[in-house]
């Protein structure tokens, strides 16, 4: 078993966004993962970043921040604390961060 609280628990170092848009920065803390799903907790800073979920569907809840999530097909979804978004396998799109997110997150490959 592993438990973390989802606001505030440390992240490791922020580092580079490699899809950003807008040099911003990441930071990830795996909690679990078994090679197909993995959970954790995810913090970016504002700004604009390309996701791409072909591979992997991704389950996230929305612990602090603000963003809109906009998805190729031009659907959105304007993010904030409480929020519940599924991007499921496929999926693919643009994050605008207008307040640093953090999430925590399922990522099913299977």
């Amino acid at each position: 078993m592993r438990h973390a609280p989802a606001e505030g628990t440390d992240l490791p170092a922020a580092q580079p966004k490699p899809t950003s848009k807008s040099n911003q920065m990441e930071s990830s803390l795996d909690l679990w993962g078994d090679g197909e799903t993995s959970v954790g907790i995810w913090e970016c800073g504002p700004g604009e970043f390309t996701a791409d979920r072909s591979k992997a569907t991704e389950v996230c809840h929305i612990v602090s921040g603000h963003g809109t999530v906009t998805g190729e097909d031009g659907s959105s979804a304007d993010i904030g604390p409480g929020s519940l978004l599924v991007l499921p396998r496929g999926w693919r799109g643009t994050w605008v961060v207008h307040e640093t997110i953090r999430k925590s997150f399922v990522l099913i490959d299977a």
